[in-house]
């Protein structure tokens, strides 16, 4: 590579780097340097309905990841900086071969050459944990609602009533036909247990099981 080529790089990397720099700066005077409650002046972000705040969490997560880029950028355009200082700039690190001048021009922190940069994208996607082997779907081996309609197990809507059962931001007014706050969410007054009322033997001089029934 040419010498003019590298400078011309060289400045593109300081340009980006200078970018880089003013944009984490930008990100943080925003408000990410302080508590999401500080950033938005409210004493608890822990509101009783889940949307009070979520336009405001939603650009915050959005900040945290722009900035989490930015410093990844910033961190490879300084390895480009160093390699440019050390004369190994411009060589793939993978196979030691030169990288095109044109593929520097779009991406001048790129470390390895477009097949090595190929293989290892391959490479990520392909080598997954070997858990997930057994853990695919999530839960999968626990909620059943994929299974037979008729399934006694654990799955999904039980998981609802589970949770519901404790409340939700729902009261009966918003939902038509509603008188307790049960009616909420779909049988939430079948039996909840492991034998149903209908498959215990009922005997009158038995008071216990009389008491079960009524």
């Amino acid at each position: 590579m040419q010498k003019g080529q590298i400078h011309q790089l060289k400045q593109q990397l300081e340009r980006e780097k200078k970018e880089l720099v003013d944009q984490i700066g930008g990100l943080e005077q925003t408000g990410l340097s302080s508590s999401l409650s500080e950033s938005i002046g409210e004493l608890s972000v822990y509101d009783n309905h889940p949307a009070d705040i979520g336009d405001e969490l939603f650009e915050r997560s959005k900040d945290l990841a722009l900035r989490d880029n930015a410093h990844i950028l910033l961190e490879n355009i300084e390895e480009a900086l160093k390699r440019i200082h050390n004369g190994t700039y411009g060589y793939c690190e993978k196979c030691g071969q030169p990288i095109p001048f044109a593929r520097l021009e779009v991406l001048p922190s790129a470390n390895e050459c477009i097949d090595c940069q190929r293989d290892d994208d391959a490479r990520e996607s392909a080598d997954r944990p070997l858990e997930e082997l057994i853990l695919e779907p999530p839960f999968g081996r626990t909620f059943l609602d994929d299974d037979a309609v008729d399934s006694v197990g654990f799955d999904g809507e039980d998981a609802l009533q589970a949770v519901m059962a404790y409340g939700s931001s729902d009261t009966p007014q918003d939902i038509p036909g509603a008188d307790d706050y049960k009616d909420l969410f779909l049988n939430s007054h079948e039996h909840q247990g492991i034998v149903d009322r209908a498959d215990i033997a009922i005997d009158p001089s038995d008071k216990r099981k009389s008491t079960m029934k009524e």
